[in-house]
């Protein structure tokens, strides 16, 4: 399912450069005198000094933190607008590192464009509201796995009030492997350009491929040439109607590793099954991509498997970026479960109109392809619990107990499911996550300096200090002491720039 999704993915971003307005930036004016906020009397909680939580205030000024007082009788400076943080917590501002911004959820790939399915107008508008909806729900930066097209990253980074961005360029996928394989032979190598060669494979490449062209070198080459933060590759046999693809050898991934190394780049590996995730850690990866729900011919024992909990060692001891993504399998439980489009915080994320489309018989088209007419919705429900669901909050309390190095991505969306949107996805991902066994503490840092140190961004985000970027989150709640906290928020800052929450909402927008 994934995989057919990047495909249509590709697809939709060509023609979302013409469906989509470019936005203006607002520039201050020249001369103009600096920005200065003060948030007073606020509750300061910094991933880096969990130990030293108090009351205090934080001066932003020119998009930047200049000041953090930790104490109560902070003098004012001057000429500064003043924010009362009574009663309320401030945070560094959330990460999303697991994003796919070209993505519709719930759309299949003609929906998002023919005229004669009625749709286009539908997806501008969600379109519009995207950088909105992720901060409603505090995410002031996000990485995209896969540059789809360059433009659909570019419209989003220009529209008036939009989460900081960073991407990992063109994925890196096997040739005619995954995800390449979703797609027609004769057009997935223009669709997925920066491939790599498989000599073994020379008669199913077109021939105006050229092997030096296509290497692990020349790959991370194009990713570090388009701005790229990160590399992403892939290790997936397939699922469903399409098994047994093509996958890269220890060999190939040596000389990712090598070129990633090289360029100072992130190394990500999707990877959800134990034989996916022993090659990554074995071929010293920097973050896997997925949660374990794919346990291969153990995936009928009950507990968590000698086998595992060995790999997983290993990736607690090699320290290795781990991103547990949930939510990929609640996202398609979510047409199984009548209370999920009940959801209050649905209307907030997404225009009117999709939503009353995604509670329309046309709107849950991909419940039949989830399942079969005949099975009931219990029964569905069942197996996703007691299957994927089960093994991977087993491997994420393994981890837990172990104090991995968690990062939170949320993959949104991993399919062309309605159960994953944006913004809100991070919240339920949360949820599972301490459902799972993960402390709130290890969430908030998965989230803030987690996230900032794999990405080499911690120098300019993830804790609220003098010298870093000004993304922060006002709540009404401690995020020690409640998730219900990352849904009582007040107040965005993104670069500086003041949002209150009440002006995220999709109807606000009109």
């Amino acid at each position: 399912m994934a995989g057919s999704w990047i495909f249509r993915m590709k697809i939709f971003a060509i023609i979302l450069g013409s469906l989509l307005p470019v936005a203006a930036i607002a520039q201050p004016a020249p001369n103009q005198t600096p920005d200065r906020t003060w948030i007073t009397d606020v509750t300061i909680i910094s991933p880096e000094k969990l130990n030293h939580i108090e009351k205090g205030s934080v001066l932003i000024e020119n998009g930047h933190i200049v000041s953090v007082e930790r104490r109560k009788a902070a003098k004012k400076p001057a000429g500064a607008a003043v924010v009362s943080g009574e009663g309320q917590f401030l945070i560094p501002g959330l990460i999303d590192s697991h994003v796919h911004l070209a993505s519709v959820p719930g759309m299949k790939f003609e929906m998002s464009f023919d005229p004669a399915e009625g749709k286009p107008e539908m997806i501008k508008e969600y379109f519009k509201q995207l950088p909105r909806s992720y901060l409603y729900f505090g995410y002031t930066t996000l990485v995209d796995l896969a540059a789809v097209d360059r433009r659909v990253l570019d419209d989003f980074r220009q529209a008036p009030l939009h989460p900081d961005l960073y991407d990992c360029g063109e994925s890196l996928p096997f040739a005619n492997g995954y995800p390449m394989s979703f797609a027609p032979s004769a057009i997935r190598f223009k669709l997925f350009p920066n491939f790599i060669y498989d000599p073994k494979q020379a008669s199913s490449i077109p021939s105006e491929y050229k092997p030096q062209d296509h290497t692990p070198a020349a790959a991370v080459a194009a990713v570090k040439g388009s701005g790229g933060i990160c590399v992403k590759t892939y290790f997936e046999r397939g699922f469903a109607g399409d098994r047994n693809l093509p996958v890269m050898g220890p060999d190939i991934l040596a000389e990712i590793r090598k070129a990633a190394t090289q360029a100072r780049l992130v190394l990500m590996m999707h990877a959800n099954s134990f034989e996916a995730q022993k090659f990554a850690v074995d071929g010293n990866v920097d973050v896997v991509a997925h949660g374990m729900w794919n346990w291969g011919d153990l995936g009928k024992q009950t507990g968590l498997p000698a086998e595992i909990t060995r790999l997983l060692d290993l990736i607690v001891e090699k320290k290795i970026g781990y991103q547990p993504t949930i939510q990929v399998m609640q996202g398609l439980r979510a047409y199984f479960d009548p209370e999920y489009l009940n959801m209050k915080e649905i209307p907030k994320v997404i225009p009117a109109e999709m939503v009353e489309w995604f509670n329309s018989p046309e709107g849950k088209w991909l419940k039949k392809e989830i399942a079969e007419d005949d099975t009931t919705d219990a029964a569905v429900l069942e197996g996703f619990d007691q299957g994927p669901l089960r093994r991977v909050r087993q491997v994420v309390a393994y981890l837990g107990s172990k104090d991995a190095n968690f990062l939170f991505g949320t993959d949104t969306p991993s399919a062309p499911t309605y159960g994953n949107l944006p913004g809100l996805n991070g919240y339920l991902e949360m949820q599972q996550l301490q459902k799972a066994g993960l402390s709130l503490v290890q969430i908030f840092k998965a989230a803030t300096i987690n996230n900032a140190r794999e990405f080499n961004l911690d120098s300019q985000l993830g804790t609220i200090e003098p010298g870093k970027i000004a993304n922060l989150v006002l709540l009404k709640k401690s995020p020690l002491e409640s998730v219900d906290a990352y849904d009582s928020i007040v107040m965005v800052w993104v670069q500086g720039r003041p949002a209150s929450r009440g002006s995220l909402t999709a109807n606000s927008s009109k």
